[in-house]
């Protein structure tokens, strides 16, 4: 496996293979690369007849590597990008994992060729290969995407707060490509690199209420303050379309498993809940204020609540609005 960062600089420096295979289950970091390869790597005037972009459901590998094989015309390399690569319908096949195995073997130098497969492949597809940059992208975890969007912040040049980020990725969820389409959208708005994007930032230009947000809920409910917490559930239950339920659910089923596993653990200092968690420190004092006000055995009766707002929701044994769920399912949390 090859460094994902470390392929985009070689393909910036000019240092192309002619294989690249993209898979896992992370489809930001596969667009990344292949859109890099599609937009960069050949001259407006060379793509007509230089560029070929495949797409899984429709082809074959006997049609893709007929294409790898031609040579370019009037233009140094040419670019052949099979998308979706997962729909191909004969990853089953012995005999085409030999014909991939053949063209690798002796790979047309002028050809780059790309496979986007928005999966994990089976092993047996990745054997090892001298001319092949294999690339695997993971999904992070959750805790993770407060960092990611600092650093996504970073890689642009500018600085955020950690509310900033937590309120990002609150807002968007784990989706990494809407995330950053999310933040060059909030970008277009600033030109000084030195400007500190804060939570009144991206209150202000991402579209969520400062006040009333899931972010700001959860809080509340930390707390236990229960009229700003009733205040923000009429507010979602007015606006059930900008608010549904389920995010909301899965963000404080979330919460109480980490409150959880503050309880399951035996350093419970700032420093050992951020580490445990996989959170910035600044937020710890938080879950550890959290974990006093819900003792374990009420984290765990928090749980079963919030299953059971969650089944509601799909209609199971009930037939409760969304609003009259959400009001239920925040009085029980208050009041444990």
């Amino acid at each position: 496996m090859t460094n994902l960062k470390q392929v985009l600089q070689d393909l910036r420096a000019g240092k192309i293979a002619p294989f690249y295979f993209l898979h896992g289950e992370e489809p930001y970091y596969i667009d990344l690369i292949s859109n890099f390869i599609e937009n960069q790597l050949l001259r407006p005037e060379e793509k007509a007849f230089n560029l070929t972009v495949l797409y899984g459901r429709e082809t074959s590998m006997q049609n893709i590597l007929d294409a790898a094989r031609r040579f370019p015309v009037m233009a140094q390399r040419q670019v052949v990008i099979v998308k979706e690569a997962q729909e191909l319908s004969e990853w089953n096949s012995e005999k085409a994992r030999q014909m991939l195995t053949r063209y690798l073997e002796r790979p047309m130098p002028s050809t780059l060729l790309a496979f986007c497969y928005k999966k994990k492949i089976e092993a047996r597809w990745l054997t090892a290969q001298t001319h092949a940059v294999v690339i695997e992208t993971k999904k992070i975890y959750d805790s993770q995407l407060p960092q990611w969007i600092k650093q996504y912040f970073a890689d642009k040049g500018y600085q955020s707060t950690d509310k900033a980020n937590e309120m990002l990725a609150e807002f968007v969820g784990s989706d990494l490509s809407r995330i950053a389409n999310e933040i060059d959208k909030l970008l277009i708005n600033f030109t000084d690199t030195k400007t500190l994007i804060t939570d009144e930032e991206v209150a202000r230009h991402v579209g969520i209420s400062k006040e009333y947000n899931a972010f700001e809920l959860q809080s509340a409910i930390a707390r236990r303050d229960v009229l700003k917490a009733m205040r923000i559930v009429n507010y979602f239950a007015s606006n059930p379309k900008n608010n549904p339920l389920i995010p909301l659910i899965a963000l404080l089923f979330g919460y109480f498993i980490k409150i959880l596993q503050i309880h399951e653990h035996s350093d419970r200092t700032r420093q050992g809940v951020a580490s445990l968690l996989g959170i910035n420190p600044y937020f710890a004092e938080e879950y550890l204020a959290a974990a006093q006000s819900y003792p374990r055995e009420k984290a765990i009766q928090a749980i079963h609540f919030l299953y059971q707002a969650d089944c509601r929701t799909k209609g199971i044994d009930t037939t409760m609005e969304e609003g009259e769920i959400l009001r239920e399912l925040v009085y029980q949390l208050l009041h444990l």
